[in-house]
């Protein structure tokens, strides 16, 4: 599989990610990217034509594979972007806390093996005031197709870069910690509707409490309290 992985895969991904209703959702949601950008799963770059260069300040451009960064540099050479590739996987983005003002990440959380880590690194990146705007295909919400998905899954992987056609894209977002603020979904004309139901929005990060005071200990009847039960009262305004 590593001569197909090379040699072979990339092109397919770039191609039938590149289809025409695949395309009009990304001129959807690409444009509302802003500010300092990392996009997740950059590929073969089919997202850089459809940004706003004047809202853009910069774009960090994440995912694994080599191949498809070379694909996604030449076509960032010909835009008015400042792009800067990062070779690695989602599960460990190589930037700092509160760094990007957008996540953009599209067709891509069908496919990362660690799904809710790279969410969560998602989540620490993002300023609290940030947002991540996502277009994604997934679980089906028709008992009949779901159950092809579930049937056709496992083979499916193997031959398409460990896509999943059956996951549950709003929980998945949701459960990491994030709020969605705006989700829309359908299947998507001229696709097969095992692999062609969309889901597409943008989500806010809920941050926990957090500082980097210490917070005070407390004792209540002559115990020290332990410090979730300490942190708890402190919110309440407990002194």
């Amino acid at each position: 599989m590593k001569l197909y992985d090379r040699y072979i895969l990339p092109k397919l991904l770039n191609c039938t990610c590149g289809l025409k209703p695949i395309r009009y959702q990304r001129q959807k949601v690409v444009p509302l990217a802003q500010g300092d950008i990392l996009e997740v799963g950059i590929g073969s770059g089919l997202n850089l034509p459809y940004y706003e260069t004047s809202k853009v300040k910069k774009i960090w451009g994440l995912d694994p594979s080599e191949e498809l960064h070379e694909m996604a540099k030449k076509v960032a050479s010909k835009l008015d972007l400042n792009v800067e590739f990062l070779l690695n996987g989602a599960e460990e983005i190589p930037l700092l806390n509160d760094s990007v003002d957008t996540v953009l990440i599209t067709y891509t959380l069908c496919s990362i093996p660690e799904v809710e880590e790279a969410i969560q690194e998602i989540k620490r990146v993002i300023k609290p005031e940030g947002v991540m705007i996502f277009c994604e295909h997934g679980m089906a919400p028709d008992e009949n197709t779901l159950k092809w998905q579930e049937r056709i899954n496992p083979y499916w992987k193997k031959i398409a870069g460990g896509c999943n056609v059956n996951r549950n894209i709003p929980y998945l977002i949701e459960s990491a910690g994030f709020s969605i603020s705006q989700l829309e979904t359908m299947y998507l004309p001229g696709t097969p509707k095992i692999l062609g139901y969309n889901y597409w929005g943008s989500a806010k990060c809920i941050r926990t409490y957090e500082t980097n005071n210490p917070i005070p200990s407390i004792i209540i009847h002559g115990k020290r309290l332990n410090e979730t039960e300490n942190r708890s009262i402190n919110l309440l305004g407990y002194n």
